[in-house]
């Protein structure tokens, strides 16, 4: 399978045949897509997804297919699913991530490189991909502007769901693209600061007590409140879920709040930054 960078995938016949199969014995029991989300703890858009092969389907939903379906119904399923983990391999992380995001209560995010394209307003957004090598073409980069908006829909589809960002200030005081472009993002973070259920902080360029020396990191609780890991970088990425790995992660990021601007001082330098443009 072939990832183009935060859009949708492109479904694979493996995944296609496994979400037509979730489908079949779905409609076999009679249930709607509305009607069987909730008995597998689900939301309906995360299952309609899957079965149109547009997500990597969570181990979890096999045992939560039999609860609901019966044991013939989760043995067939569970056949489709190891045949698709073999064949689908590495890149099935990146799908498991853009899943773990929708069903997520708590997102937390630190960023070193690049401001996080939960955060990006479209005219940085065309500027990353305008600037990412090898150069992609024009088709697919509008496609993936357009990913990366409807992406940010998360923030209204999630009211619950707190997002937590930490940016280092460097990637602000670079004026990436210009002065423009920077002062477009200067006035979108702080339009999404207002937002009930996000929370920015800044990392201020002189910090000599600093724990993002591993680089930028992504974590996710769940709902069943397990902690997971994610990090990627030059087009791969990589899952975590040992609890271990998952928890020193959680200790650095903790740390890096302590050390970041808290919100409110944040939003004062956001304020600051954009009146000196």
């Amino acid at each position: 399978m072939r990832m183009t960078k935060d859009s949708e995938p492109e479904t694979s016949e493996s995944l296609k045949t496994f979400g037509a199969v979730l489908k079949a014995l779905r409609d076999e029991a009679g249930l709607t897509q509305e009607q069987f989300a909730p008995r597998v703890r689900y939301s309906a858009t995360y299952v309609a997804k899957m079965e149109q092969g547009r997500r990597f389907p969570p181990k979890e939903l096999i045992p939560r297919t039999e609860e609901v379906l019966g044991a013939p119904a989760a043995r067939v399923l569970g056949a489709a699913y190891r045949s698709l983990t073999r064949r689908v391999g590495l890149a099935s992380w990146v799908l498991h991530w853009a899943g773990i995001e929708e069903e997520a209560v708590s997102l937390l995010a630190y960023d070193c490189a690049v401001v996080p394209g939960l955060l990006q307003p479209e005219p940085y957004i065309r500027t990353v991909f305008d600037r990412y090598l090898p150069h992609t073409p024009t088709q697919e980069c509008e496609q993936q502007v357009i990913a990366r908006l409807a992406r940010q829909q998360l923030f209204t589809d999630l009211p619950s769901t707190s997002f937590c960002f930490i940016i280092e200030q460097a990637l602000l005081e670079r004026h990436f693209g210009g002065s423009e472009i920077t002062r477009a993002l200067l006035d979108h973070l702080l339009e999404q600061q207002q937002r009930r259920n996000v929370e920015i902080q800044i990392m201020p360029l002189r910090q000599e007590d600093h724990s993002g020396a591993d680089g930028s990191m992504r974590l996710a609780e769940t709902m069943e409140h397990r902690w997971l890991g994610y990090i990627e970088g030059h087009g791969s990425s990589i899952l975590i879920t040992d609890p271990e790995a998952v928890s020193a992660m959680h200790q650095r990021y903790g740390k890096l709040r302590s050390q970041a601007l808290s919100p409110q001082d944040t939003t004062s330098l956001l304020e600051q930054m954009r009146g000196a443009l």
